[in-house]
Formats: C-alpha cells, structure tokens, sequence
C-alpha cells in the first residue's frame, strides 16, 4: 500500500533536500532519491497532523509564485534536470500550499504527464496565461525561455497590484476610523446628551431629533446595521461575479468619476498588452494567444472585445482593426497594434505599449491619492461637525429662550 514518506537528502553537491513522496516502504523510497541523484540522510511516514490538514486552504501570493518560477527558470537554464529542480523546490519552498502543489506536480510528472499539463490540473494556483507560456515553450523546446518569460510577467503583474494597492491604502484606513468614529459617538457620546436633553424639555429640533434616533437605532439594534452591511458586501461580491453582474460592474468601474474610470481603463489596457506580447513572444498560436488573453484579460469589456479580434484574425482580417471599434481601446494602442503587425514585431510593440500604460497608471494613482487625502479629511470633518451641531443647537434654543 502507497503511504506519504518525508525525507531529508543530500546532492553530489552537498546541498540539503526535503520533501515527500508517495511510496510502499522506506526502502523504495531511498531507492527512488538514489535515482535521481541524491543520498537520503531520514526517511519517515509522514504524520497527518490537523496543521498539515489546512495547508490547502493557505493562500499562494503572486511573490511567492513569481519566485519559485523564477528559481524554477534559473536550475532548468544552469542545466538541471526538470526532476530534480522541482524536488529542490519542494525544500525551498515556505508556503505550505504551493509546497504541496510542487510535490503533486513531480509526481504528476513521474507517472508521465508534462509540466504544464501537470500545472493545468491546478488552475487555483497557475493560471492560464502560464500554462500556456510554458506548453509553448515545451512544444518549441526552449522551456527555460517560457519560463523565464512567464517569471518576468508575472513579476510585472504584481508590481502594477502593488502600486494599485499601496495608493488604496490610505482611503481604506480614512474610511474605517471615519466609521469608527461614527459609531463611537452614536453609541456612546450622543446617548451622554439625550439625558441632558430631556431635562430642558419642550421640542428639540428636528437634526438633534434624527441624530438622537440614529443613536437609539445603533444601541439596541446595532445587529439589524451589522447584518445588512454584512449582508450587502456578501451580496454585492456575489453579484460582480455573476455572469450578468460582472459586465455591469466592469462598464461602471470604467466610467466612475474623479478619473477612476481611467485609472480602470489604464489598467485594463496595460494588462491586456503585457499578456499578449508574453504569449506572442513565448510563441504561442496567435489565434490561441487572443483567446487566452480574453479569458485572463479580468476585464468583462476586454474580453468581449478578444472575442471580436478572433473573429477579425480567423477572417483574414488584422487585430488594430478589430481593436478601431472598441472605445476601450484608444487611437494610441491601435495605431501601435498596426505598427507591430505591419512591422512584424508585434510583441515589442505590445510591450511598449505595457510598459507605458504602467508608468501611466503608477503616475495617475499618485496623483489620485493627492486628491482623495483632503477629500476625505473634509469628509471626516464634515461628519463630526454635523453630529456635534446636532447636540448643540438645542443648547443654543435653551440660551436664546433664556435671553
């Protein structure tokens, strides 16, 4: 019966080695690292222990994959062979889920799969902009090349969510102390003036009278506000990933004020370009680059328009003219499209073009985050001032009846 063994080995190099395989005893198991080179120091059963048992539910950052076919890329192009860099792998690799994934892919391998038909069968993790790039390169046989290729784009990926994220940073933390400062005054600072309120009797006025119904709702039914909100997010994201909800949600991101929406069209277009011109210069099948590009495109109206470019290229026809009636896509990229297909380099046109839409989008997301810092502040202010005028105009009723 095939059981889990763990193992610590060692190469001609000296270098150390971990990782697991399936195997009927410990026996076979030192015979299978002998094969492939390397001098077992422990083999044992593996335990099932309850931490092991949520490895798959841990999360694969875009660094951590970009670093491991990044490490990946460099053994094949040093001349080791493909077994023996993934089993390297297993050992260097920290995150417990992708870990487990490169030990199901050398074993995928072993039992006669390719690589990326070993990685197709894990599309959570590798996506298919990568699968592709890396059975281009085995077909063509300059994998070491795909790889490196598929290690640059995913780098450059990252670094655009990266800049994205960073900008975000500033109005997300704005708005949760903005709504913790709402809360605290409505449950614990506003109901401190009721009291005092009902003292002076007679009418109060109608904001101190909407602001002090706001606290009572918030106190004794704070968990109707919860669930709704909860309720709301939980609907919303389940909505913008419906197939009738995800167009509309991509077609409002790229008409959203304040330069939003061309932030969004930014992003969409840089994207588009750095995967096509990846999947073009891996040497990938134009028809089947197109393809790939729409379903990774993350953009519902980029999608559509690939769908479109297809069409026009099965035809006979050339992309820049398929792209000449998608407003998505301005006179620049189609004016670049016809240049590298005119020219027959249509992969460093496209790369070109990524690469400027990326310096685009990193100077508009600054220049947006500069904008949005005294919006919010304003905001924040405007809020506190409202609730503390609230809790003071009946004391000012008070003073002008006394006078």
């Amino acid at each position: 019966m095939s059981q889990s063994y763990a193992f610590r080995a060692v190469d001609t190099l000296g270098v150390k080695v971990t990782g697991e395989v399936e195997s009927d005893s410990p026996d076979s198991v030192k015979a299978l690292l002998h094969g492939r080179g390397l001098v077992a120091l422990e083999v044992k059963l593996k335990s099932s222990s309850l931490e092991l048992s949520f490895d798959r539910f841990a999360k694969v950052k875009g660094e951590d994959l970009a670093l491991l076919v990044r490490q990946l890329s460099t053994m094949i192009s040093s001349g080791l062979p493909l077994m023996r860099a993934l089993t390297v792998l297993e050992g260097q690799t920290e995150n417990p889920r992708l870990k487990a994934t490169v030990i199901t892919v050398r074993q995928d391998i072993e039992s006669g799969a390719s690589l990326s038909g070993a990685l197709a069968r894990h599309p959570k993790i590798f996506s298919e902009l990568l699968v592709a790039m890396i059975h281009a390169g085995e077909t063509g046989g300059f994998l070491e090349d795909s790889l490196l290729r598929v290690a640059d784009q995913l780098e450059s990926a990252n670094r655009l969510k990266r800049q994205v994220k960073s900008a975000m940073v500033y109005p997300a933390v704005v708005s949760v102390i903005a709504l913790c400062v709402v809360i605290a005054m409505l449950a614990f600072i506003i109901p401190v003036f009721a009291g005092v309120f009902k003292q002076f009797g007679g009418k109060m006025p109608s904001l101190t009278q909407h602001t002090l119904a706001a606290s009572n709702f918030m106190r004794h039914d704070w968990y109707i506000v919860f669930g709704v909100g909860f309720g709301a997010i939980f609907g919303f994201r389940k909505w913008k990933k419906s197939s009738a909800g995800r167009p509309m949600w991509d077609r409002m991101r790229l008409k959203a004020p304040a330069k939003i929406g061309l932030i969004v069209q930014k992003i969409a277009l840089a994207r588009w370009a750095r995967t096509l011109a990846s999947l073009t210069t891996a040497g990938v099948p134009m028809l089947e680059a197109i393809d790939v590009t729409g379903r990774t495109a993350g953009n519902a109206t980029v999608e559509r328009a690939m769908v479109a470019v297809r069409e026009s290229v099965q035809g006979g026809g050339m992309i820049a003219t398929a792209l000449e009636s998608e407003p998505i896509f301005p006179i620049l990229v189609t004016s670049m499209v016809r240049v590298g297909e005119e020219t027959g380099a249509l992969d460093t046109t496209l790369a070109k073009v990524a690469d400027f839409y990326e310096e685009q989008v990193e100077a508009a997301v600054k220049a947006l985050t500069s904008i949005l810092e005294p919006i919010m502040i304003a905001v924040i202010g405007v809020i506190v001032g409202f609730m503390v005028l609230a809790m003071y105009l009946p004391m000012f009723h008070v003073y002008d009846s006394i006078k």
